[in-house]
């Protein structure tokens, strides 16, 4: 049993104002709240803050805590690994036994032509190399003109200058002149925002033409790649229609271009297969990963990368001058290492695909599907959202747009259980551990948060 370091957590409140800018935040929020909400510990797929409140990690931290929180067997293998070498980077034809290990283990689990994998440190820092060996491949390869990626509206890529240019999200591109040249947005496959009423596999086959149409818009030459997340996630866990990504790698192919899949959220078992790619029958020249290959213990992303584009590389001769000296980090690489031992030895894929997973949509449907502020739910293994709409059986939004979804979230928080609004949407992507009455729990508390919300809601429109 951990023992919990009391806190003075008033005075942590304030030294967060006094010093710290945490990520994504609005400051201004943080100082008239009085400081952030301060959580002290967890132990499987709940946390608790510094007042005392359980609340169910609906959101598996950022997306990322797989496993679940409390395990020690990733403390006591990061505590080994310190002891006998806490640090050495992976520069200078140098390496640690770690990041070797955990490469081939990666490497196998993506399968297929896969073969290679480069450390990064985070999400965002893997869709920078991605974003670096695109370009360094192409140019090796005699055709220094094909610079260009195509992304999709709204998608998330991270928070990099590179990686938020390759991300489709205009609030994001405001803060600091981006996107940076060379990179072009199409359609989202998001069928209850932009398809309503429209068949779903007709839609997702306009939404694919919109890449092809870009494509030769901007030259198939002057194109290097195409980079997609299998399910959006921070973008509303946008799950395509069915057919859309068998088309998106077809155009790929058929002009030459190299096909990445961001796999930050979905990989590492969120839809029930070790990758995303993988249940969609697509096969990538290029992975980003991060959040669930070391369940968030330790941060450490990777970038998976086929042999051709590898033999290209090593033909040149040349160095690819691109790394962080925190790349293949020996610590974070055993912690990982570890974490996917312990996926396989409590079959956490499977149990995602063929349990949990399955309940989760069940216990949805049934819950909400019938609600008269639901408009759709939707979810693959486990990950999920719930669209608020303020007519059944429409698409129509509350007053402007994006102000329902944060109401019915600060009221699920307040319920005891932490889960994201994206527009007008609840978003969930909780540990792959959770239990069957979890997930009761976790639904049955939306629908709580929904009834509460109903007349806040009517007052907007």
């Amino acid at each position: 049993m951990v023992t919990v370091r009391n806190y003075d957590i008033p005075a942590l409140r304030k030294l967060d104002v006094a010093h710290h800018l945490p990520a994504q935040s609005s400051y201004k929020l943080q100082q008239d709240m009085g400081g952030s909400r301060i959580i002290t510990h967890a132990k499987g797929s709940t946390v608790y803050d510094g007042e005392g409140h359980a609340i169910l990690d609906g959101m598996a931290g950022l997306w990322c805590v797989n496993v679940g929180y409390g395990r020690k067997e990733l403390v006591d293998v990061a505590a080994r690994q310190m002891e006998e070498l806490p640090f050495y980077n992976t520069f200078f034809r140098t390496a640690t036994p770690p990041p070797i290990e955990l490469a081939a283990k990666v490497a196998s689990l993506l399968g297929g032509n896969l073969n290679h994998v480069f450390f990064n440190n985070s999400g965002s820092e893997s869709n920078d190399t991605v974003f670096r060996l695109v370009r360094t491949y192409w140019a090796l390869k005699g055709e220094p003109k094909r610079t260009i990626f195509i992304s999709r509206h709204n998608a998330y890529h991270g928070s990099t200058v590179a990686s938020a240019s390759l991300g489709g999200m205009d609030f994001m591109h405001v803060q600091g002149g981006l996107p940076i040249p060379g990179i072009e947005h199409v359609m989202q496959p998001y069928w209850f925002g932009d398809g309503f009423n429209e068949d779903p596999v007709a839609f997702g086959e306009r939404a694919a033409a919109a890449i092809e149409e870009r494509i030769l818009a901007v030259g198939p030459e002057n194109v290097a790649a195409f980079i997609g997340e299998p399910v959006q996630g921070a973008g509303g866990v946008i799950i395509p229609p069915p057919g859309y990504w068998q088309k998106v790698e077809a155009i790929c192919r058929k002009y030459g271009i190299l096909l990445v899949s961001d796999e930050v959220i979905c990989g590492f078992g969120r839809l029930g297969e070790w990758f995303g790619f993988q249940h969609f029958g697509i096969k990538p020249d290029i992975v980003s990963m991060a959040k669930g290959l070391s369940s968030g213990y330790l941060p450490i992303s990777a970038t998976g990368v086929s042999s051709e584009i590898v033999e290209v590389l090593r033909a040149s001769g040349e160095e690819f001058v691109h790394g962080y000296t925190y790349s293949g980090h020996p610590v974070a690489a055993a912690v990982a290492l570890r974490n996917i031992q312990i996926m396989e030895d409590e079959h956490l894929v499977e149990r995602t695909r063929e349990d949990t997973g399955p309940y989760l949509a069940k216990v949805l449907a049934e819950r909400l599907g019938d609600h008269p502020l639901v408009g759709e739910v939707r979810s693959l293994g486990l990950i999920g959202a719930v669209e608020i709409v303020a007519e059944k059986g429409t698409n129509r939004r509350h007053g402007t747009g994006g102000q329902a979804g944060p109401i019915v979230r600060d009221a699920c928080i307040a319920r005891g259980l932490m889960v994201r609004a994206i527009r007008d949407a609840i978003v969930m992507s909780p540990p792959l551990v959770i239990t069957h009455a979890e997930i009761d729990q976790l639904v049955g508390t939306i629908a709580d948060a929904l009834d509460a919300s109903a007349e806040q809601l009517a007052a907007i429109g």
